[in-house]
């Protein structure tokens, strides 16, 4: 497939186009090509980013043009880009793509409602990073690809060369950019994949608000029963291996919709964390990687190709991404009904948030635009003890519009259908990091799968005195003790002064919010 299609219409006249390509030609060419790359013993590709081994959201810029600059929420998330300056750095990307032998195509769907899906094209040079997106976006049928046509947008992946760092607006060799009024977006400096996926994700943060669809930075699952749940999270909180439940349907890992006929995925496939990933903790995505999925940054035995997912040597942020359909019980298409539970999910690593808590209609909406977790000691340069982390919406680094708009949207919804929103904290227990353990795993899904079951909904709650959520007095399958974390501390004023730390950053973090929020939401925060 490809001879006889051509990237002549953006100026790119490489004579050899290889377009949607299956993975056993994508795998001999990364093997072929691309230093680093190597089959694993279950059969996955292996594959290098090179420097960066994760996103760049300092470097990220939107184009500053007369369609979209009064929608944008302009600031550290959206930096404006000046139209010149990135189509200067269209034109390196072109002319870097141009001096290769052959390039890859990937054309595929985000958005697994026809009503909603857009068409989205990949030109890049790695087999790697067009075996990632053939994972990532849904894959058309023979016939779809026939009649694909013209793509709504475009993502030039020309991440192996650099963004001259004196082109103005510049500060770096990295530069990730999106013109929503040429509908394109381009990549330098960096070769992480992920940058491809999330650059997807953002341009449908911006699409779908304009058509009343709510687009989230969730996982999602169904019950047998028909009970969907949403699970909305940063990085790290538990979003991938909450959902993957052999007891539910999988919707999806990342990135959904809500729109007024229901839930929808966004994408084909997963991108999980492989960090200590093991077959009895996570069956169902440790499974998944076999022929057909990328694993990216790992390390692994020279002899045997077997990976040690505990070895962080190249990073912390390894990565499996595969597609959806590896999970067993994945359901396809990625469409479900309006949700009946929406989970909040943090890592806090001050240990002081409860293992769950209910959240009023207010309360959501409070921690919902303060979208809090936490980093931890030895995942960052510099990070010695916890630092609280707010990304609003749990999803800063991807919005578009502001994050009210988001908040509202979410808030018409929950009253209309009726969910009930729940708070769940996978951090620290015991203890703050370094003192207390991780929440265990299994203490987590006995939660989960209360809240799926409707029963928790039913439970008798008790106020944090400090943080006013509503905390379940008893959850089958958890300690009742667990479930109040000041008794898991053994100094009690040390934890009392702890959690007064967190409530005040909360605090202060919403700050930026108040002018935009009601007073409802404002007195929904801790209580100092």
């Amino acid at each position: 497939m490809g001879q006889d299609f051509d990237l002549e219409q953006y100026d790119i006249h490489v004579a050899n186009i290889i377009r949607n390509a299956p993975p056993s030609r994508l795998y001999e060419h990364g093997l072929r090509n691309e230093a680093g790359t190597a089959i694993a013993s279950s059969g996955a590709l292996i594959a290098l980013s090179g420097e960066k081994t994760g996103r760049s959201p300092s470097d990220k810029r939107i184009v500053e043009e007369g369609g979209s600059k009064d929608d944008v929420w302009w600031g550290p998330v959206n930096i404006a880009m000046d139209e010149q300056v990135f189509m200067i750095n269209r034109e390196r990307a072109l002319d870097y793509l141009n001096t290769r032998p052959h390039l890859y195509v990937v054309d595929g769907f985000a958005g697994w409602d026809p009503k909603y899906r857009i068409k989205v094209r990949i030109i890049c040079s790695r087999a790697y990073h067009a075996l990632f997106m053939r994972n990532m976006l849904i894959r058309p049928t023979a016939e779809e690809l026939k009649d694909f046509g013209e793509p709504d947008y475009v993502i030039y992946n020309a991440g192996a060369f650099p963004a001259n760092r004196y082109t103005s607006g510049m500060t770096s060799k990295t530069s990730v950019a999106l013109h929503f009024g040429r509908h394109e977006f381009v990549i330098l400096g960096t070769e992480y994949a992920g940058e491809m996926k999330k650059g997807v994700f953002t341009i449908m943060h911006y699409l779908m608000p304009k058509k009343n669809v709510l687009s989230m930075h969730c996982s999602a699952n169904e019950g047998d029963d028909g009970n969907v749940s949403i699970f909305f999270g940063l990085s790290g909180t538990g979003k991938t291996t909450l959902s993957a439940d052999p007891k539910r349907k999988l919707i999806g890992d990342d990135e959904h919709c809500w729109s007024e006929d229901g839930v929808f995925n966004i994408e084909g496939g997963c991108y999980a964390k492989a960090i200590n990933l093991s077959a009895e903790d996570e069956p169902e995505i440790y499974n998944a990687i076999r022929f057909g999925s990328v694993l990216e940054n790992v390390v692994f035995d020279r002899e045997r190709r077997e990976v040690d997912f505990t070895d962080t040597s190249i990073t912390q942020n390894t990565r499996c991404s595969y597609p959806v359909e590896y999970i067993p019980n994945a359901k396809i298409p990625c469409v479900t009904k309006h949700p009946d539970q929406v989970v909040l999910l943090t890592c806090d690593a001050f240990g002081v948030l409860p293992p769950v808590s209910k959240l009023t209609p207010e309360q959501a909406m409070y921690h919902f635009i303060s979208g809090y977790t936490a980093k931890v000691a030895g995942t960052e340069m510099g990070v010695t003890e916890p630092e609280a982390t707010f990304s609003a919406c749990f999803g800063a680094p991807f919005l578009v519009w502001h994050p009210t708009k988001y908040a509202e949207m979410l808030a018409e919804k929950l009253k209309k259908h009726g969910a009930t929103t729940w708070l769940v904290n996978t951090g620290w227990t015991g203890g703050a990091y370094g003192e207390g353990k991780r929440m265990s795993l299994k203490h987590t899904r006995a939660i989960i799968d209360a809240i799926n079951s409707g029963e928790l909904a039913k439970a008798e709650t008790v106020a944090d005195p400090i943080f006013g959520v509503h905390v379940p007095k008893a959850v089958e399958g958890v300690p009742s003790d667990v479930l109040d974390p000041k008794k898991t501390w053994k100094d009690q004023a040390k934890f009392d002064q702890t959690a007064k730390k967190l409530a005040s950053l909360f605090k202060k973090n919403f700050e930026k919010y108040e002018d935009q929020a009601s007073e409802a939401i404002r007195g929904a925060g801790p209580r100092l």
